[in-house]
């Protein structure tokens, strides 16, 4: 693994320091880097097991700039080393989806690559970049890279909410 050196990070750390990160260096992945991103997104839980998925996984400068044109947000996938689409049945259901993009962005996290949610507001427009059949969809890309900046490992302070404002325990009062 191209960062083989670097020292495994538990998953609370990954949680904890995990970032969004738009800004990416000029720099490819390693080919065993977007394989295990890849893997971890496959590794999923899904419900019933039934690994609902499919991932394509885009690094073509310009397919990623065509891309990026499909959703508001999405400009990031542009100056990405790799966009991973999610692609699901038109009926699909997001949240086995949204476990494989988490694990795939903490998996990228643990190697220091970066990554960032691109919803496709379009998405008969990036079905149609990626070629997808008629009965599949792609509304949601992950763009991942070597951040830009070098994240801060530390939480931000005021970046989430306070455990007791957001957990209740047994019922909501």
């Amino acid at each position: 693994m191209a960062n083989a050196a670097r020292p495994a990070m538990n998953v609370t750390d990954a949680i904890r320091t995990k970032r969004a990160v738009r800004e990416f260096a000029d720099r490819k992945l390693a080919n065993e880097d977007i394989r295990a991103i890849l893997d971890a997104g496959r590794r999923a839980q899904s419900s019933k097991n039934t690994q609902p998925w499919h991932f394509i996984a885009v690094t073509g400068r310009e397919s990623l700039k065509s891309l990026s044109e499909c959703g508001k947000f999405a400009g990031h996938l542009a100056g990405a080393a790799l966009g991973v689409a999610l692609v699901k049945k038109k009926d699909g259901w997001d949240f086995d989806l949204g476990q494989a993009a988490a694990y795939m962005q903490l998996a990228a996290w643990e190697l220091g690559i970066g990554s960032c949610i691109a919803s496709m507001w379009e998405p008969d427009k990036a079905g149609a970049i990626l070629g997808l059949p008629a009965d599949l969809v792609c509304d949601t890309m992950i763009s991942f890279g070597h951040p830009a900046q070098k994240a801060d490992p530390k939480p931000k302070s005021g970046g989430r909410r306070a455990f007791e404002d957001v957990v209740r325990f047994e019922r909501w009062t």
